[in-house]
């Protein structure tokens, strides 16, 4: 499905289609299918880089061209990348965006970001305004206000762009849509409060989050996609396998984690080895809630579709304040029965690593796991320690087996 995404990237010029760059938080992914227009979502890029060894040279390039060092390494690899021809990460050449459309603010990374491609690109831009959630709450003038935004402000220009017309019905069905597949998503992730879990919902979600986050919501291929992933999961319990992992079946499940904040994607694969290696599974994360909190209960209402567009822009992760992430995190811990709370912080992502040790320490205080702190990179190769890593982790989980054995 992704792979055939970035072919019709390649080809879009040729074709006669416009492309939308976006972001995976908070993206308007329905509408702008509305207006059959591509999204091009650059941390996705960022991510893909990164796994195929390419971003130690794109942040080179960038820090050359005077981008400080502890600017987020999503960023320098997309400027990388942009001045190195914009291959993507299938080897083709992506289009230059026709617009740019910020539609979440949450991580003001993405305002000085899309700053930095508008002095590369000639094109319009649009920046919703998404109000934080101070207090916890969404209101409905904070949730009018957004959608004000999206009816005045985006659609116009979305109808300028395309040459089409706003399709409101065509919207609704697509809603209805991403609805269903949310419904699945959710059960998949919540599938490992069974024990032995049988996923694991970090390093493994990773790829059961991919089309409800890019491309894909609203579309029948990410509803097909969700049903068979279901099927997959429900023949994996009533087997009783644990999560598949890149070197097979894991057989012993001998503890449960939590963990808080993005992964390490230069070195996805040896990094997720440190946990299955020890015979440890995540069985909740807040990554895989970056592009939406569906387990907290929302869907996409088709009857509402314009305000539920703007929840969704208000309702992701990191727009939550800290009482509510330690809250939704410590709910994480005891619903499933973890045996312990990991945090991977990284220096570079202000939107995550922001107020990490003092959820680590009020998590550990309401729970009584053990907590584990780690440190590495997104995607720039230099900060990722595979020694220094390892070590913490064997660490850690020795920390857990005594914590059993005072018990």
């Amino acid at each position: 499905m992704i792979a055939d995404h970035f072919s019709k990237l390649s080809r879009a010029k040729e074709d006669g289609r416009k492309v939308v760059y976006t972001f995976v938080p908070g993206n308007l992914t329905e509408l702008l299918a509305n207006f059959d227009l591509l999204p091009v979502l650059p941390e996705i890029n960022a991510l893909q880089s990164g796994m195929r060894g390419k971003t130690g040279d794109y942040i080179h390039l960038a820090e050359k061209a005077g981008h400080s060092e502890d600017v987020c390494t999503y960023v320098k690899a997309d400027i990388g990348m942009l001045k190195s021809g914009n291959i993507g990460p299938t080897g083709e050449t992506l289009p230059p965006p026709d617009l740019l459309l910020l539609s979440y603010t949450g991580c003001f990374t993405f305002l000085k970001w899309f700053e930095l491609l508008r002095e590369e690109y000639d094109c319009p831009v649009v920046m919703l305004h998404t109000p934080y959630q101070g207090d916890g709450t969404v209101t409905e003038e904070m949730r009018q206000y957004v959608a004000g935004q999206i009816r005045e402000v985006l659609i116009p220009e979305l109808e300028k762009l395309s040459g089409r017309k706003f399709d409101e019905d065509r919207l609704r069905e697509d809603l209805k849509r991403s609805a269903k597949a949310e419904d699945d998503l959710v059960w998949v992730l919540e599938s490992a409060k069974h024990k032995p879990s049988p996923i694991d919902a970090y390093f493994g979600g990773v790829y059961y989050i991919g089309p409800m986050f890019t491309s894909f919501r609203g579309s029948q291929d990410a509803v097909e996609y969700y049903q068979l992933l279901r099927g997959e999961i429900e023949e994996r319990i009533k087997l009783g396998l644990g999560p598949v992992t890149p070197d097979g079946v894991l057989n012993e499940e001998k503890y449960r984690i939590v963990v808080e904040g993005p992964p390490n994607w230069t070195s996805f694969r040896e990094f997720w080895k440190m946990f299955y290696g020890e015979g440890a599974v995540v069985v909740a994360s807040s990554y895989t809630k970056v592009g939406g909190l569906y387990d907290r209960g929302f869907r996409h209402n088709p009857d509402q579709p314009i305000e539920t567009l703007a929840d969704y822009c208000m309702g992701c992760y990191t727009n939550l304040n800290l009482p509510d992430r330690i809250k939704l995190l410590e709910n994480y811990v005891n619903d499933y029965q973890a045996d312990g709370f990991m945090i991977n912080s990284v220096k570079s992502c202000n939107s995550f690593s922001a107020g990490q040790l003092l959820i680590l320490r009020e998590i550990e205080k309401r729970t009584g796991r053990a907590g584990g702190f780690i440190e590495s990179d997104l995607v720039d190769p230099r900060y990722f320690s595979a020694a220094n890593i390892k070590n913490r982790l064997e660490s850690y989980f020795q920390m857990i087996e005594a914590k059993r054995g005072k018990a």
